[in-house]
């Protein structure tokens, strides 16, 4: 029999280095918003109907001519979003661009480099910067392959920092110094309407 008194004592807490910390945010970060853009993409495919229409003659030839537009794929682009759906994406594209996007590519903010703390205000911003992360999505995936994260920089983040951080980009009359945070969102033209006759 062994002696209750002699037990093995506790072993020590385990301790993450502080310099760790950051490497595990953003990995929860990152994985968080996934798991919301998993659920985003889980919800669209259970509202989709589970049966499929029976082609007819009439339906067969317009399908077989790109025509029949109803069974296409909801787009899955921001600015085709509306309410609530708009509102989720937006809200797992905000952590993505906080935790992932700008501590890594946030470069200095200057005249030339401007830069928006609310970003999320300026539409043309939306856009970009969702459809850099929807290309990030795909092509730091497993499967994109190893060349993967080197597509994505070279053909999607060099070409949206280009436009973002122009002098005459959606930032443009936004803060160009660290020191004097501005925010405006610039006009843009009123779209013609057209009339029926001229």
């Amino acid at each position: 029999m062994s002696d209750p008194s002699k037990a093995t004592p506790e072993p020590e807490p385990f301790r993450v280095p502080d310099g760790d910390l950051d490497d595990l945010a953003s990995t929860l970060a990152k994985t968080m918003a996934e798991v919301r853009q998993h659920g985003i993409i889980l919800d669209r495919l259970g509202s989709e109907p589970v049966s499929t229409p029976q082609p007819t003659a009439d339906t067969s030839a317009a399908g077989a001519t790109g025509g029949d537009k109803a069974d296409a794929p909801a787009s899955v682009f921001i600015l085709a979003l509306g309410g609530e759906a708009y509102a989720v994406e937006l809200a797992a594209l905000s952590d993505w661009v906080n935790y992932l996007f700008l501590p890594v590519y946030g470069r200095e903010i200057s005249t030339t480099r401007p830069w928006c703390d609310q970003w999320h205000e300026h539409p043309e911003a939306v856009a970009r910067l969702h459809a850099l992360w929807l290309a990030w999505q795909q092509l730091t995936d497993a499967e994109a392959g190893l060349s993967g994260p080197s597509t994505w920089h070279r053909d999607h983040l060099d070409q949206a920092l280009v436009h973002l951080r122009a002098p005459d980009g959606p930032f443009a009359a936004c803060t160009t110094s660290p020191t004097r945070p501005n925010h405006r969102v610039l006009a843009t033209p009123a779209p013609e309407l057209t009339g029926g006759t001229r």
